[in-house]
C-alpha cells in the first residue's frame, strides 16, 4: 500500500502584498505583534490576500496501548473508552471549548481496546454508536500489542491507520473545511509519544519523558525504565514508519496520514500539544513541507512537548500549561487564529480611515 503524498511548499509570492496590506493597518509597525506574522502565515497558506477559516474543525482520535500493562500510567485502560463515551456525550473540556468557539467536533475510534459505552443509556435514548453522528468507526485493533515485548503493530496495520487518517481528512474537506486540527485520546500515549520523539529527533530519552496524566516521582522513573527497556529490545532503523510502527499507536498514525492529507491539501493545520505533536513529528520526517501549514496552539507543560517544539523551531501561540489533550488547546487558541484572519480582512487602513502615518523624524 503505497504512502504517497504531495505536499508543494507555501508560496511566498504574496509575501510582499500581505506585508504591506498589513502595515497599512491603522497601528504602528508590528502593534499587533505575533497577530501580524500569524495573518501572514495563514495568507500564504491560502495564496490569499483576503483568508477565510471556512468550516474550522477539530477530530479527536482515540486509541489503546499495550505498554499500560507495564505500569507506564496513572490511570487504567478502561479511561479511553469512556473518555470516548464522555466526548460524545458532550462532557469533556474540548466539548465545551469547541461549543465556545462554534468548531465542528468528530471522534474517530482508531483502536479503542473496548466496544464504546453509550452516553446516554436511558431505554428511550438508546441507539447504536454507529448511527453517532459525531463518531468515525475506524478501528484498527482493539488497542496495540505491548511494545515491552513486541512492535505496537504490523507494518499492514500502520500504514492502514495512516491511509484511514488521510481519508478521514479528505471528506473533512469535501465539506468545506480548509481549517483542521487534530486531538487525541490514549491512556499510555505519553509514553508512545517520548520514543517516537528520541528516535526521531536524537533528544535524549529523559528529556522526552514526563508526568504525562500526572504520576509521582517513583512512578515517573518506573516509566523511564520500562521506556528505557525498550528502547533496548528495538533493533530497527530511526525511519520514520519503523519508529511508528514499533511504539506508535493506532490513534498517533491516523494523526499522522491526517497531517499530510491536510498539508497535501493546502489547510491551515492547528497542532495541539505532546502527543499530537510527536505524530506531526512522524509526518514531518516523511515530508518536511508539511509544517509550512502549521500553526502550533500552546507548549505543554509535558517537558517532552517543550524540547520538541524547540526542536521544531516552532512559536506556539499560548503557554497556559495546559497538559489535557483533546484538542483542547486548539479549541483555547482558536480565537487567536481568527483575530489574525479578521484584522487583516476587516481593519481598516490609514487612508480608509483618513487617520495619519506615522512621521520620521
Amino acid at each position: 500500500m503505497p504512502l504517497d503524498f504531495t505536499i508543494n511548499p507555501v508560496s511566498s509570492r504574496l509575501k510582499p502584498d500581505l506585508q504591506a496590506k498589513i502595515d497599512q493597518k491603522t497601528k504602528p509597525l508590528g502593534a499587533l505583534g505575533q497577530l501580524e506574522s500569524l495573518a501572514l502565515k495563514i495568507g500564504l497558506i491560502q495564496n490569499s490576500l483576503a483568508p477565510k477559516l471556512n468550516k474550522p474543525t477539530i477530530v479527536i482520535f482515540a486509541g489503546d496501548h499495550g505498554i499500560v500493562k507495564s505500569g507506564v500510567s496513572a490511570y487504567p485502560q478502561t479511561v479511553t473508552a469512556q473518555m470516548v463515551a464522555n466526548f460524545l456525550a458532550g462532557g469533556a473540556a474540548i466539548n465545551a471549548f469547541a461549543r465556545q468557539h462554534q468548531l465542528e467536533l468528530f471522534v474517530v475510534d482508531a483502536g479503542v481496546n473496548a466496544s464504546i459505552p453509550h452516553p446516554n443509556p436511558l431505554p428511550e435514548r438508546e441507539r447504536a454508536f454507529s448511527s453517532h453522528p459525531k463518531l468515525i468507526d475506524a478501528k484498527i485493533a482493539k488497542g496495540t500489542k505491548n511494545f515491552l515485548h513486541d512492535s505496537a503493530m504490523s507494518a499492514h496495520q500502520c500504514h492502514k491507520a495512516i491511509q484511514t487518517g488521510a481519508e478521514l481528512v479528505l471528506q473533512q474537506h469535501k465539506t468545506g473545511c480548509n481549517c483542521i486540527g487534530f486531538g487525541e485520546m490514549g491512556i499510555g500515549n505519553t509514553s508512545s509519544a517520548a520514543l517516537l520523539v528520541h528516535c526521531l529527533s536524537d533528544l535524549p530519552l529523559a528529556q522526552c519523558v514526563g508526568r504525562g496524566a500526572g504520576l509521582d516521582d517513583s512512578q515517573l522513573q518506573h516509566k523511564y525504565a520500562i521506556l528505557q527497556q525498550s528502547l533496548e529490545r528495538y533493533h530497527g532503523t530511526n525511519e520514520p514508519l519503523d519508529v511508528l510502527t514499533t511504539f506508535g499507536g493506532f490513534e498517533i498514525a491516523m494523526m499522522v496520514g491526517a497531517y499530510l492529507k491536510a498539508a497535501e491539501l493546502g489547510m491551515l493545520i492547528m497542532v495541539d500539544g505532546f502527543i499530537a505533536s510527536a505524530a506531526l513529528l512522524v509526518a514531518y520526517k516523511m515530508n518536511p513541507y508539511v509544517l509550512d501549514y502549521c500553526v502550533f496552539s500552546h507548549v505543554s507543560s509535558e517537558q517532552g512537548h517543550q524540547a520538541l517544539l524547540a526542536y521544531l523551531n516552532a512559536q506556539p501561540l499560548l503557554n497556559l500549561e495546559l497538559r489535557l489533550g483533546e484538542g483542547s488547546g486548539i479549541a483555547v487558541a482558536y480565537p487567536l487564529i481568527q483575530s489574525a484572519v479578521l484584522f487583516l480582512n476587516e481593519m481598516a487602513t490609514f487612508a480608509d480611515a483618513g487617520v495619519d502615518r506615522q512621521t520620521n523624524t
